[in-house]
């Protein structure tokens, strides 16, 4: 009889410890596959971007510059530009905009600088600095290749190849100020840039006379 017993308890207890073992089992799966839907919706959210970036609103990256911001159209009125996502540190930016494919019978570099601003203020963090078309620019005009204090839009001569020239914006954020006045160049302000550059962008339009 005491046999019997023994092993009936023995039985309870065994079933209990099969109960006991598949609820904790079930608890720690529950809890893996909820950790793993946190997991899951945290990476489907989208990531705040601090990454700078340069944009307009006219044309696309490696899309066509409207006329209007050209020689057939006013040539001195730039299109408009959206800056964001300044780097921390940044103290100013600048902004560069020249034709690499100029023919070498008309300029023997290949390259027609066509806008040079510096010491523009960057955006707030978060937000974002317009450049308005026509201006005004809010930072210092550069010298160009025309000998100008002021933007110089795309003008192609069609009679060369490539006679659809790329116009390339290059943004720089710096970690301070330059010490240059209006009549600055773009090698100028390559020069002083130098080891003060914290990241760039870069927006490619392109123009073709017709």
């Amino acid at each position: 009889m005491r046999v019997r017993n023994a092993y009936a308890l023995l039985g309870v207890l065994f079933l209990i410890l099969i109960i006991g073992s598949s609820y904790a089992f079930n608890r720690g799966f529950i809890k893996t596959e909820d950790t793993e839907n946190i997991i899951s919706n945290s990476q489907s959210q989208p990531m705040a971007s601090t990454t700078l970036s340069l944009t307009s609103s006219v044309f696309e990256h490696n899309g066509k510059i409207p006329s209007k911001y050209t020689c057939d159209g006013d040539r001195s009125i730039n299109p408009p530009l959206e800056i964001a996502g300044a780097p921390e540190g940044t103290k100013t930016l600048a902004l560069i905009m020249d034709d690499p494919d100029v023919p070498k019978v008309k300029r023997p570099s290949g390259v027609f600088d066509h806008w040079v601003v510096f010491n523009m203020m960057p955006p707030p963090e978060g937000g974002t600095l317009e450049i308005f078309e026509g201006g005004p620019i809010p930072g210092m005009q550069g010298a160009n290749t025309a000998g100008t204090n002021v933007y110089t839009g795309p003008c192609p001569p069609p009679e060369y190849e490539p006679s659809e020239h790329r116009y390339v914006f290059k943004l720089y954020a710096l970690d301070s100020e330059l010490d240059l006045d209006k009549n600055a160049t773009k090698d100028d302000v390559l020069a002083a840039m130098n080891g003060r550059i914290l990241e760039s962008a870069e927006l490619i339009g392109r123009y073709k006379r017709i």
